[in-house]
Parts: C-alpha cells; sequence; structure tokens
C-alpha cells in the first residue's frame, strides 16, 4: 500500500469514528508507530485532523453528526453487521431496536424476511423502515422529537420503555474502547435510552463496525461486559481479538 493510500484510509476511519489512537492504527496497518505518528501529523497539517495526545481527532468534533449524514455511509459493513443480527430476531419475540444507522439495515431485513415479530423503536427511520410490514407490529416509544437522532428521547420515552420486557436489544454506539471495553455514545438523552432498554431485554447485542473499535464519545452508556455479544464486520484481527479476551462472544 502506498503512504497515501495509507493516510486516505486513515483519513476516512478519522472521519468516520471521530478518534483514533496512535498504537491502534499501527496494528491495523502493520507500520510502526513512528510513522503512524507522521501519517497524522501530516493528515492534521492538511486540516483533515486534529491531533491529540496519543491519536487524533476528527475536526470540530464536538458531537456526533447528525443522523442524516451517517445513515447510508459504509452501507456495506452495515448490511453485513445487519444480516449476521437477522438470525437472532425470533418469532414471536418482542425486539427493541436503537437509534442507530445499522438498525435501520435490521429493520429492512426484517421487513422482507417474514419473521414475525413485535418491534418497539424510537427511531423514525426504523418505522419507515417496517411500515406495513407483514407480520411485524410496530411500536413508536414515544418521546421528545430529536432532528440529530431522526428519533425520540426523554422521561416519555424513558417510561415506555421500561413498561416492556424484551426478548433482545439491538443496540447501536458511536463509539467501542477495545482496550477498556466502554461503550459511548455523544449524547446524553441517547445513552439514558439505550442503556434503560439494555436493562429491559433478555440478551443485549452490540451492533458496530470494526472501523468503531478506537472511537470515544462523550457518554458511557454500557460495557462490553453488559453486551451477550458483539455483532461486527469482522471477525479476526486486533481490536476483535482484544473483545474475546474480554470474554465478549463476537459474531
Amino acid at each position: 500500500m502506498f503512504p497515501e493510500e495509507r493516510r486516505a484510509q486513515v483519513a476516512r476511519i478519522i472521519d468516520e469514528t471521530g478518534r483514533v489512537t496512535v498504537s491502534e492504527l499501527a496494528r491495523r496497518f502493520g507500520v510502526t508507530e513512528d510513522l503512524m505518528r507522521r501519517d497524522l501529523k501530516q493528515l492534521a497539517e492538511e486540516g483533515r485532523c486534529q491531533k491529540v495526545y496519543g491519536g487524533a481527532t476528527r475536526v470540530e468534533n464536538v458531537r456526533e453528526r447528525p443522523m442524516s449524514a451517517r445513515i447510508d455511509q459504509h452501507a456495506g459493513e452495515k448490511l453485513a453487521i445487519a444480516c449476521k443480527a437477522l438470525p437472532l430476531v425470533g418469532p414471536g419475540q418482542t425486539v427493541y431496536l436503537d437509534m442507530s444507522s445499522t438498525c435501520v439495515q435490521l429493520a429492512r431485513l426484517i421487513a422482507s424476511s417474514g419473521v414475525g415479530c413485535t418491534v418497539v423503536t424510537p427511531m423514525v427511520d426504523v418505522l419507515v423502515a417496517l411500515a406495513g410490514a407483514p407480520g411485524v407490529t410496530t411500536l413508536c416509544c414515544g418521546g421528545t422529537m430529536r432532528a440529530d437522532l431522526s428519533g425520540l428521547t426523554g422521561s416519555i420515552a424513558l417510561d415506555v420503555v421500561g413498561r416492556f420486557r424484551f426478548d433482545a436489544a439491538f443496540m447501536g454506539a458511536y463509539g467501542m474502547d477495545a482496550e477498556t471495553g466502554e461503550v459511548s455514545t455523544f449524547d446524553a438523552d441517547d445513552g439514558a435510552l439505550k442503556a434503560a432498554a439494555m436493562a429491559r431485554a433478555s440478551q443485549a447485542y452490540l451492533l458496530c463496525e470494526s472501523a468503531k473499535f478506537s472511537a470515544f464519545g462523550t457518554y458511557r452508556f454500557a460495557s462490553l461486559a453488559d453486551f451477550d455479544a458483539l455483532v461486527c464486520d469482522a471477525e479476526t484481527g486486533t481490536g476483535v481479538d482484544r473483545v474475546r479476551s474480554l470474554g465478549v462472544d463476537v459474531l
């Protein structure tokens, strides 16, 4: 791989995940940490990232980008994750689909699969994907509409979610720290609703692209140990191996 190709891929990862570490990038690309620091320095000089201690962040990484800006990004990886998650939805089950672009992909698969189930969600795009799906009962949890999240949060949403018992909850995340096991988002209201749904679920699954293994949000809503499995687009690699070392199944 040519240096400019490597830097382009690094810039893409930073743009998608918001934050990266030198050590994780060096392992991922099979280069030394010194070389990766030089790559990040050049990207920072070009205005494509902001250098921080131990890594780099996306420029103006104040909060997560709106859902509308992310929902169709990296659709291939998200579809691969959704395909792995679909068999985890059983006939007659009541499941929770989080505010997550990958959950939108899963909702589309549920709609076309014919599996009869009940879906509870706060996300508008999930509701649209399941509209008219045969055999699927779709419930909106209500709450305060958040255009940036394309969904609903707040006390009403928390109250409604707390009244259900889910067979399975499928959760998205802004990032996952493969070293510490922290799973995070950028919005506290979103994080509180995620945690509430997981607390009411018999099984909880984290749907997360491998590119997010070194991303960090500002609000931790769970730890990897809280999930029954990580559903990921990669089956091998340093990040995946680290997750398995924490005792978490990777699908």
